[in-house]
Order: structure tokens, then C-alpha cells, then sequence
């Protein structure tokens, strides 16, 4: 059996970044440290091409009554920059203070890690065991996966599995495990609005000409009312409500006070009746990327500017469809779009929400896979075992694209198990991984896998 730490040690040496071209020997090397890894499992291992970065697949096969696992994961990460703020060299693993320090270390390598260790544990202690894997490794993840669905499509037959398992969302902290039950969507525009052809002289044309900035301030002051509720017609009718169980599970989450001080801010601006940590899980939103326009340089211009523009995303939950909130929200900006100013608008990428109701809820589908359902309660048993408390069950605010994507395609639901905390800064300078956590995780993980064998 290899040694987790050094494993993962030796991956955050290659400097994966898929967003750059001038890391492709990185992005080489560690697809291909990856692959090796899962052949010496004994798993039959294979390049998935793409037009960007290959994706590795890893197979386990025997009967089909045994339960079949689809473990995700990702290879690339996030650059490194700013390198000056870092306390040791980004790709150059550092162990302090039961941490392991490097890019990568938290997302994804070190929590994929945790469950390529336990079906390796699983694996070498019981070379029979009656379990199928496939592990599906991508190298895009941090640059939105978009060759990813083309391959769900490609290889729809052969992916098909009972279940997905992942670690790549948040737990509130390392003695707090989440398994994570809904994902935010995501949908993306860009506004820009035209007045004059040029700037113009405010002192000549001042007072006569429809300022593009005031304009758009208008337009975006319009989509909230003053309890924050998004006025686009339309926008909430396909918000499911939650369940009792949900709203009681974010009440163990922690107090509204932390939180704000946390955040350093002195109130919260949340819809009447919803409480922040309900706002950021439960609740679609509308939100303000960026505003640009008119002069930006030091000193004064006096100028009415001739466009102006912002960026604006939507996180959308349960039931809501991308295309049909997108559709809304630009003919809402269209129709308050005032005369005297041109609108533009540039519609982005998205992705769709995700949601799964763990079993024995009062909402739980009857039709829920029978080795989903194991696999929640064994979860939630090994977390409780090798962990100081048992598991929260909490949606995410945040959007992973390809859960909904595996869930439309292949029709799989995810079980998603939090490794990561608030204090591991991902995507920022000295990214760490709780190597207690983690030998925890690796733990919890195989008992869940085994006790999934034994109740089949």
C-alpha cells in the first residue's frame, strides 16, 4: 500500500495548471503520475482525448449485482499567482504544523486522494472483494470542464454506475464534516449600454444627453426591491421550498453574529424571513460581477461617457433551468432599458443546480437508488465513527457544473463529502490540506465502502 502523504506530496510537484499553456509539461506529467497510480491498484487505466486536456479513467469490472462506484476527481488546479505571497514555493509540498502545504494540496489532489487511498486499503486487504470501480480523473475543472459533457456523452454506456462519490465541496471546518446535498446553478450575461457615439464634453452636453452610467445605475437599481428580492418576472416560480429537515440541519451550522463578523460586515441584506446561512444555500440569486464605464485615471475628466457596461451572474437552485432564467433576465433588462440608450447584451456560460435528498427524509424519492441510500447511511455512520461528530447535511451556494451535468446525462445522483474547510485557502497563496483530516477521511471512506459490500 502506498503512503497517502508522499503520493500526495509527489502530485503537487506537477504544476497542473490547465488555464495556462505554459504549464503543458505540468498538466503531462501529472495526468500521467495519476494514471500509474491507478494501475498499480490493478485497475484497468485509459486516456479519454479532448480537445484541451485528457481526462484519465480508471476500471474495476465483475457482475453486475455488484455496487458500482464512480469516484471523480480533478488534476488541474488553480495558478499560483501571487508566488511572492506564498511561504514556501507553491509545487514544492512543505508539511507544517499537520499541514500540507502546496497548490493543490486541497483542490482537488489531496481530497480525491482520500478515496483513491481507501478503495487502494479496500483493494490490497481484499484483492476479491465483490465491488466495481471507475474512477473518472479530469484535467479541466478549474477552467469550467468543458470537454466534460461531451464525454459523459461519449461514454454514456460505459459510465453508467450506481452512484458518483467526490470530495471537492466545503466542510464547515475539520471536526465538522458536511456531505454536501445540492449545488447552486450558474447562469452569466454581460450589459452594455450606449449613448453618444463618443464621450462628450459634460460642460456642452451636460443635462441634454442620457448619461449611460445613470442609465445603467437605473436599470441595476431596478432588479431588486427594497427587501432584496430579485423583481425579474418569472424568477422564483420554479424555487421548490425546503424541507423542515434542511432548515433544521443549517441551524446547527453556527450564529448569524460569527458569521457577519467573520465576513466584517455589520448586517446582513437578506430577503425578510431568510437567514444568511439559508440565503447563501436555499434562495436564487441575482448579482453584480462589475460596472465599468466612463473615466477610470487619476484626477478629474469631465466627460459624459459614451458606454458603460456590467457583469452580471444568477445562482439558481432546485427546478430552476439555466436558459429559462437567463431568457428572463435579459428581457427584463431590455424592457427597462430607457429610450435615448442602445443596450447590448453578451450572454455567458453556465451550468445546471443540482439537488439530492439523502434517504429517510420526508422528501426522499421512493424511487431512490438502493445503493445510493447504503451509501448515505454508511456514510453517515463512518463519519461518525472516525470523526468527532456526525455529518451535516447541507446544500452548497457554490456551483460545480458537471454534478448536474452527470445527473442529466446519466441520470446518477452524487454523494458528495466535504474535505476541504475555510481554512485551507483555496485558490489563494499557502493552499493547505489538514493531513489529520485527511488520514480521517481515508478511514471513514473505506468503511463506507465496505459496509456498502457487506449490506449488498
Amino acid at each position: 500500500m502506498f503512503d497517502p502523504v508522499k503520493v500526495v506530496s509527489d502530485f503537487i510537484r506537477f504544476p497542473s495548471v490547465s488555464t495556462d499553456p505554459a504549464f503543458a509539461e505540468g498538466m503531462l506529467g501529472a495526468r500521467d503520475y495519476i494514471a500509474n497510480l491507478l494501475k498499480s491498484m490493478g485497475l484497468e487505466v485509459d486516456i479519454l482525448d479532448t480537445p484541451l486536456h485528457p481526462l484519465v479513467r480508471a476500471r474495476r469490472t465483475g457482475p453486475e449485482d455488484w455496487p458500482h462506484v464512480l469516484i471523480y476527481g480533478h488534476y488541474d488546479v488553480q495558478p499560483a499567482d501571487p508566488l511572492e505571497l506564498w511561504s514556501s514555493p507553491a509545487f514544492e509540498p512543505e508539511i507544517r504544523n499537520g499541514r500540507l502545504y502546496g497548490r493543490g494540496s486541497a483542490d482537488n489532489k489531496g481530497p480525491m486522494m482520500v478515496h483513491i487511498a481507501a478503495a487502494a486499503r479496500l483493494l490490497e486487504s481484499d484483492p476479491n472483494a465483490p465491488i466495481r470501480f471507475t474512477f473518472l480523473i479530469e484535467g479541466e475543472e478549474e477552467i469550467g470542464s468543458p470537454s466534460f459533457p461531451g464525454i459523459l456523452e461519449r461514454y454514456k454506456d460505459e459510465l453508467k454506475a450506481d452512484f458518483v462519490l467526490l470530495s471537492d465541496t466545503l466542510s464547515p471546518s475539520t471536526e465538522q464534516i458536511a456531505i454536501t446535498t445540492g449545488l447552486r446553478g450558474l447562469t452569466a450575461l454581460e450589459v452594455e449600454v450606449t449613448g453618444p457615439r463618443s464621450d462628450l464634453h459634460s460642460g456642452i452636453n451636460g443635462g441634454a444627453v442620457y448619461n449611460p452610467i445613470q442609465a445603467l445605475s437605473e436599470i441595476l437599481a431596478s432588479m431588486h426591491d427594497a427587501n432584496n428580492r430579485v423583481t425579474v418576472p418569472g424568477f422564483y416560480d420554479d424555487v421548490i421550498p425546503a424541507g423542515d429537515w434542511e432548515r433544521s440541519e443549517i441551524a446547527r451550522i453556527g450564529s448569524a453574529e460569527d458569521y457577519a463578523k467573520q465576513l466584517d460586515i455589520e448586517a446582513f441584506h437578506t430577503i425578510d424571513g431568510i437567514s444568511p446561512f439559508e440565503a447563501t444555500r436555499l434562495m436564487p440569486t441575482l448579482e453584480f460581477n462589475g460596472i465599468t464605464g466612463g473615466y477610470q485615471g487619476k484626477g478629474d475628466k469631465t466627460i459624459v461617457p459614451s458606454r458603460a457596461s456590467a457583469k452580471i451572474t444568477c445562482r439558481l437552485v432546485a427546478n430552476q433551468q439555466e436558459e429559462d432564467i437567463l431568457n428572463k433576465v435579459v428581457r427584463t433588462l431590455e424592457e427597462r432599458c430607457p429610450k435615448g440608450i442602445r443596450m447590448r447584451i453578451h450572454r455567458g456560460k453556465g451550468g445546471p443546480p443540482y439537488q439530492v435528498v439523502p434517504p429517510d427524509r420526508e422528501n426522499t424519492p421512493a424511487e431512490q437508488n438502493p445503493h445510493l441510500a447504503r451509501a448515505f447511511r454508511a456514510a453517515d455512520k463512518a463519519i461518525a465513527t472516525h470523526f468527532p461528530n456526525a455529518p451535516l447535511y447541507l446544500r452548497e451556494g457554490g456551483s460545480i457544473p458537471i454534478i448536474g451535468q452527470i445527473n442529466n446525462i446519466l441520470e446518477m445522483d452524487s454523494l458528495m463529502i466535504g474535505m476541504f474547510t475555510p481554512a485551507d485557502n483555496l485558490h489563494a497563496p499557502d493552499e493547505s490540506f489538514d493531513l489529520k483530516m485527511f488520514e480521517r477521511g481515508i478511514a471513514a471512506s473505506e468503511q463506507m465502502l465496505r459496509e456498502l459490500i457487506t449490506a449488498r
